[in-house]
């Protein structure tokens, strides 16, 4: 399932911070978006050292919700010391938003941020993986929703690929081709095409629970095989390089 990024460069250009990029996280950049998914836009913006250094300090964090030309945007940026601290901890979420291929806007420090996301890949992504999995997985078993059961298996693969490859994927139909995931994942990407909280009751091919239970499991247990098996490090080694990519774009 494709999907073309969106022309938001008014959106950009309406941000009271300078933004370092901007990029399509969400459903869309894990390959199983509904009809009515709104569009989740994550990226870094910079603080001015008037916001930084005196006693008014600029906004950490901004976050927006709006609706533009019928499309629900949720727009929310990090300053990119608090992104590139995020980044420098086994945090994946901030990982597949620097890396998304869905780019809405783009500067010379986002690629350069971009180059050092390899040398900020740890063995305790797993940990972050696992835990996402663990929370949507709950989330299933109260609401039966299709969403949260892809967001379950997505996060587990994405964990498993990384620490096995040291490559971040967030896509779920690329992951199933890599990995050999469940055959009827596919299917219910399709169905949830109809609606973002659609019920896993409504599909009629759906999986029985007692499957769903043992390949949840068995993902659980090919990631804590991964982690116990990767090559990659305990801590990031490109913590100082991050450092000093912060302090060179601030002072710029």
């Amino acid at each position: 399932m494709s999907y073309e990024v969106p022309d938001l460069s008014a959106v950009v250009a309406e941000q009271s911070h300078d933004l370092l990029f901007a990029t399509v996280s969400g459903a869309h950049l894990y390959g199983f978006p509904s009809r009515d998914s709104d569009v989740d836009l994550r990226g870094v913006h910079v603080l001015p050292l008037t916001e930084v250094v005196g006693l008014r300090r600029g906004p950490e964090t901004k976050e927006r919700m709006w609706v533009r030309d019928g499309v629900e945007i949720d727009l929310v940026t990090h300053d990119v010391e608090k992104f590139c601290r995020l980044l420098t901890r086994p945090n994946g979420y901030v990982l597949e938003q620097l890396l998304s291929p869905l780019v809405v806007h783009t500067t010379d420090g986002h690629r350069k941020l971009a180059d050092l996301a390899a040398g900020c890949l740890t063995s305790r992504h797993g940990h972050h993986y696992r835990g996402f999995a663990v929370t949507q997985w709950r989330l299933f078993e109260r609401t039966g929703e299709i969403k949260p059961l892809l967001y379950t298996f997505r996060a587990l693969l994405t964990g498993v690929h990384l620490l096995r490859t040291g490559e971040v994927v967030a896509h779920l139909p690329t992951l199933l081709d890599k990995l050999d995931g469940p055959d009827y994942l596919a299917a219910l990407i399709e169905a949830k095409v109809l609606g973002e909280h659609r019920s896993l009751a409504g599909v009629p091919e759906r999986p029985a629970p007692e499957r769903l239970e043992a390949d949840v499991a068995h993902w659980h247990e090919e990631l804590q095989n991964a982690r116990t098996a990767s090559d990659l490090p305990e801590h990031p080694p490109a913590f100082e390089a991050v450092h000093e990519f912060v302090v060179a774009t601030r002072v710029s």
